[in-house]
């Protein structure tokens, strides 16, 4: 695992909702803006969506009106609230800070949204 560990993907039905968790460590989290990717089979890893240390966030066209990004610096956890999945929306999904650091990629978490 990095030191951003993402939790949460699963299988879904299209038109159903998921949140996603990324949590760090308070050395990292603080200050950062960080941000969901995602890749799906034979794509390359894009943006999702951001928030900076502040809570302004920034989403891909994609995804605006569905997705919500959130952090709670309490608990060093960023959340994406997903709602009405789209089959396009399955990939795996990572968290980095933005720009993102080649050495925090994580496993990721599985988003499979079945039709």
């Amino acid at each position: 695992q990095g030191p951003l560990v993402e939790s949460g993907g699963g299988l879904v039905q299209a038109g159903g909702s998921l949140e996603l968790a990324c949590t760090t460590s308070e050395r990292i989290f603080r200050g950062a803006t960080i941000a969901w990717y995602r890749q799906a089979p034979g794509n390359q890893r894009k943006l999702v969506a951001r928030i900076d240390h502040v809570g302004r966030s920034t989403y891909a066209d994609s995804v605006k009106g569905r997705f919500t990004i959130s952090r709670d610096n309490a608990k060093k956890t960023v959340y994406l609230q997903m709602n009405r999945l789209e089959l396009a929306d399955t990939a795996v999904y990572y968290c980095n800070l933005h720009p993102y650091i080649r050495h925090y990629w994580g496993q990721g978490t599985q988003v499979t949204v079945s039709g």
